[in-house]
């Protein structure tokens, strides 16, 4: 397990005081959290962080530990901030990304870093599919959804897309506006579809999970564009991204639908391989996607 990486969880959770709020900072399981802060301390070989159910504190040698740890991060991001000041950004980068929003979202914002950097050489790949990283030879992924809690790779949150339920006004006139999430299963679905496997459509829940509502299929797509097109005319409800779909909200092509039962935050992540060491040029493509994603969610 990257030590350094490993470093920065223990200094969160000594700083935010809870595992819970660094899986929720970084986009990290709270166990894969846990098995950070456990290898510094087995490395250690003393214990860092006391937990009880309700609290959690720094012990003596933690607190020394802690100090060290601050020190030390600070000192390898100056390095690196040298090391880049010095040498330049160079060489190739390799990502790979969703289509759609790699294309429509990550995309124009790594290519910008062309710009200010005329020696990096980015080098994108579009495709739905999970490459795998090591194989494909990738720095980074950008991957959307639920992640897989796998030791050998590292991960940030990047963004949340907020998922939203739409549809055309003709289609309401014909069929009228579901008022509540059980009425969905009355309606004409338009669903994102890969590999023989349907995304469920996820709504936020105040009283813990999220809320998984079924819905009847009218059309599976494996397109995003396809479905927004589809409902805009006509076919059916739809359940896609507010970045994907605000332009045909404004121009009055779809109407937003059941919005008192909120919008689902459907994480984005940077993925990389747990190493040693991150390339500055990698950390720069993580900085500048975390940085700008956000505001285009909104």
């Amino acid at each position: 397990m990257d030590r350094i990486e490993s470093m920065r969880i223990f200094v969160r959770a000594a700083i935010v005081g809870s595992f819970a709020a660094v899986a929720e900072e970084t986009g990290l399981s709270g166990p894969m959290v846990g098995k950070h802060v456990k290898a510094l301390e087995q490395a250690a070989g003393a214990r860092l962080i006391n937990r009880t159910t309700r609290r959690q504190s720094l012990t003596e040698i933690g607190l020394s530990y802690f100090a060290r740890c601050k020190d030390i991060l600070a000192e390898i991001d100056a390095l690196d901030r040298f090391a880049a000041e010095s040498a330049g950004i160079r060489g190739k980068l390799r990502i790979s990304m969703p289509v759609h929003f790699g294309r429509h979202c990550a995309s124009p914002i790594l290519l910008r870093l062309l710009l200010a950097h005329p020696e990096l050489e980015l080098e994108l790949s579009f495709s739905d599919q999970l490459l795998d990283l090591a194989t494909g030879r990738f720095d980074l992924a950008v991957r959307t959804g639920t992640l897989e809690d796998r030791s050998d790779h590292m991960a940030r949150r990047i963004a949340r897309q907020r998922m939203v339920v739409c549809a055309a006004p003709r289609y309401l006139a014909e069929n009228g506006a579901p008022e509540s999430l059980a009425d969905l299963g009355h309606h004409a679905a338009l669903l994102y579809g890969r590999d023989g496997r349907i995304a469920p459509w996820m709504f936020p829940s105040s009283e813990g999970p999220a809320r998984e509502v079924s819905v009847k299929p009218r059309a599976v797509l494996d397109d995003l564009d396809a479905i927004a097109d589809a409902a805009a005319d006509g076919l059916g409800i739809a359940w896609l991204p507010l970045w994907l779909v605000r332009r045909r909200i404004a121009a009055g092509a779809l109407e937003q639908i059941l919005e008192d039962e909120g919008e689902y935050p459907y994480d984005c992540h940077a993925v990389w391989l747990a190493t040693p060491f991150m390339q500055t040029k990698v950390r720069l493509a993580i900085d500048a996607l975390a940085s700008q994603l956000p505001r285009l969610m909104d």
